[in-house]
């Protein structure tokens, strides 16, 4: 393990020596923000070759390079909130854009000198950028005693040296009560975790305190090889789901190198992730270290044509050492171009593979379609003999998004389907499990389930965006003593021989075992009072059922209807969501 970390260091030092282009620092992970940008390649109706839209988060300098092209070539800032959001998007990257528009009108006290950043160094060979992060917020749940709430603040920083070292931290102390069915989610999967983060803390009687961090540092190799090396996010796909690779995890450290050329782009990436963060496997963590396991990550896509991106992917999960698997790390997994099914079988490694692959279709102006499929395991031979074999597991994906829809400016839908076959993303054991700090990987929820998604985006006003998603799940959970194949931090050869079958091995069918049924509807009004200062009403209504309770830390009947209501301020941070 420690030799692991020696080599990503190594790489990353001989790496800053030879970086010599100007670089840039990423756009946040926003559901938000990132719907503008791509709102506008399908508003064009092509493949924009400045940004790969499947590969997230994406370069700040490609963001303005990108909306300065669409609006020098295609007519598609054409009304009010259009052309808010462009100023936006150039203002919130005005090192890139220089754009007039930037500046304050009255700043204060020599702060605000730019409307994005509290205050700024911009001189030749250095560019600072730092703002406040705040998020207050009041809620009422119907099936909490007291009030939700959320209390967050910290700091924000970005910048280059010589305009070619680029960083970027984040940093917030939180203290918050969730929504009811949150807590519930914390304890359904063998773990006592909150959604989306890390180490965490009871506060006061039953609050969370926990910090986020999150950093890295920014180089580019050559004119079309970028290196960064931190602690943050990833998120693979188009769509509002990713089963490739999704946000929804703690942010981990990580080791990317990304090379865009010609019609192709190219990600490897190296992550660290949280195997076992209470010690149920390993022992006790208390004054130790957290028992980690690695993932190696590729993905390569290439534009053909002007309207159709596709894209491949593999990636290995391991531990390279543990009390449970005694492995051994397998040197060619740091090797960014070889095929890992091939190196694990070779070296009859235990290690998780998985495949699939992502595409993209700008079919015409206002439309898109797109989709995802992931090969956990697959036995042509057994799909076609319709037994429910267990080891076909795999997991697809399918959805459209309509760009001012009806002819209705900036009212814009997207429909999804997602289908996860149970015990995908599971192993032998959770060192080798598709998940991080006992939280997925990919879909939030885990396997087995089948899930419809509808979420329509309306800009009325240019500060003011009204958001409806909903969704319908149908999910197998699992009973006491019983692996239905939804929790994907179980040992797959316990799974459950309670098929028509009897056999452990056929049988299965998706959302097998004990039905749990979500209905999730959410309304949000944003408004957006100045530069990245939102105020957002919520209302959330989310019912699920099921015929008993899913497992022993659940103290009320599992069917469920939570009514929520919100009022939030949030200053350069994006929105907390619970959609699951």
């Amino acid at each position: 393990m420690e030799n692991f970390k020696k080599i990503c260091l190594g790489i990353g030092f001989l790496l800053i020596g030879a970086s010599v282009y100007a670089q840039s620092t990423n756009a946040t992970l926003n559901e938000d923000y990132y719907h503008w940008v791509t709102r506008y390649e399908i508003k064009a109706g092509r493949i924009a070759p400045e940004i790969f839209t499947s590969v997230r988060p994406f370069k700040r300098k490609a963001i303005v390079e990108f909306v300065d092209s669409l609006n020098k070539k295609d007519q598609v800032f054409t009304s009010r909130a259009d052309q808010f959001n462009y100023d936006y998007l150039r203002n919130d990257n005005w090192e890139w854009s220089r754009a007039e528009t930037s500046n304050s009108r009255k700043p204060f006290l020599g702060m605000y000198k730019k409307k994005s950043d509290l205050a700024k160094v911009d001189v030749p060979d250095f560019d600072l950028h730092v703002s406040p992060v705040i998020y207050f917020g009041s809620g009422k749940d119907n099936r909490l005693n007291e009030s939700m709430y959320i209390n967050s603040r910290g700091v924000e920083m970005r910048g280059m040296i010589d305009r070619k070292i680029g960083f970027y931290t984040f940093f917030t102390d939180n203290q918050m009560i969730m929504p009811a069915y949150a807590y519930n989610t914390m304890t359904l999967n063998n773990g006592y975790v909150v959604p989306h983060e890390g180490f965490w803390k009871t506060f006061k009687k039953s609050g969370v305190d926990f910090f986020q961090v999150r950093g890295y540092i920014d180089f580019n190799v050559s004119k079309h090889i970028y290196v960064q090396f931190g602690n943050d996010r990833t998120f693979i796909g188009n769509g509002f789901r990713s089963l490739i690779f999704s946000d929804y995890s703690p942010p981990n450290l990580f080791l990317r190198t990304n090379v865009k050329i010609w019609k192709i782009n190219y990600l490897f990436q190296l992550n660290r992730l949280v195997a076992d963060p209470l010690g149920t496997a390993g022992g006790s963590t208390a004054n130790k270290n957290y028992s980690v396991k690695f993932m190696a990550f590729h993905h390569a896509s290439i534009n053909i044509g002007k309207k159709f991106n596709l894209g491949v992917f593999e990636s290995v999960v391991f531990s390279p050492s543990d009390t449970i698997n005694k492995n051994n790390l397998q040197l060619n997994y740091l090797n960014p171009i070889i095929f890992y099914r091939a190196v694990e079988q070779q070296g009859g490694s235990p290690d998780n593979v998985l495949l699939g692959g992502d595409f993209k279709l700008n079919a015409f102006k206002k439309v898109s379609f797109y989709g995802q499929f992931v090969i956990d395991e697959f036995v042509l031979k057994e799909l076609k003999a319709g037994k429910g074999w267990w080891g076909n597991k795999f997991a697809l994906q399918g959805g459209l998004k309509y760009i001012d829809a009806f002819s209705v400016p900036n009212l814009d839908i997207q429909l999804e389907a997602n289908l996860v076959k149970p015990y995908t993303y599971s192993h032998d054991t959770q060192y080798s499990s598709y998940s991080n700090y006992y939280q997925p990987l990919a879909h939030p929820l885990g396997a087995n389930l089948y899930e419809g998604v509808a979420i329509i985006r309306y800009q009325p006003l240019p500060k003011l965006n009204l958001i409806m998603k909903s969704f319908y799940t149908k999910i197998g959970r699992d009973t006491t003593g019983v692996n239905y194949g939804s929790d994907i931090l179980k040992d797959n050869s316990t799974r459950s021989a309670l098929t028509p079958s009897g056999n452990k091995d056929y049988g299965h069918k998706i959302a097998e075992g004990i039905s749990n049924i979500i209905k999730f509807g959410e309304f949000t009004a944003s408004y957006m009072i100045k530069h990245n200062l939102f105020i957002d009403l919520k209302a959330t209504i989310r019912m699920s059922s099921s015929p008993v309770k899913l497992n022993s830390f659940y103290t009320q009947q599992y069917n469920t209807n939570s009514t929520i209501s919100s009022v939030s301020l949030r200053w350069n941070i994006p929105a907390r969501t619970y959609d699951f």
